[in-house]
């Protein structure tokens, strides 16, 4: 009875895991935000102050944008990376064994 509780239990990120996702998701939004605002800084020629108003506006925009799909990838890699994810897949194992072992006793006593 106990092992089927564990088993239903939503499977939890370590913290390790959340820390090591939060920083390189920072990374990958800190990189596209360079890079778009890179873009458009070099095509604009003049710096009045509307100018670089319509430019931030801009910038904010397609960074709003931009990091909605890239944070989706982004989720989705990781959801396949089974680091910090192994003491579920342990006792998952533990379980599995522990039912083919009692099916073995199973077959022998029959």
């Amino acid at each position: 009875m106990t092992v089927r509780k564990k088993l239903k239990e939503p499977i939890k990120d370590s913290p390790q895991r959340s820390i090591l996702k939060t920083v390189s998701w920072r990374f990958v939004a800190s990189g596209s935000t360079f890079i778009i605002s890179f873009t458009i800084f070099t095509q604009a020629t003049e710096t009045a102050f509307r100018d670089i108003l319509g430019a931030v506006s801009l910038i904010t925009a397609v960074d709003i944008v931009a990091k909605l799909f890239l944070y989706y990838f982004h989720e989705r890699l990781w959801t396949n990376i089974q680091w910090g994810k192994s003491w579920r897949r342990r006792a998952w194992r533990r379980h599995y064994r522990k039912m083919h072992k009692l099916q073995a006793k199973r077959k022998k006593t029959t």
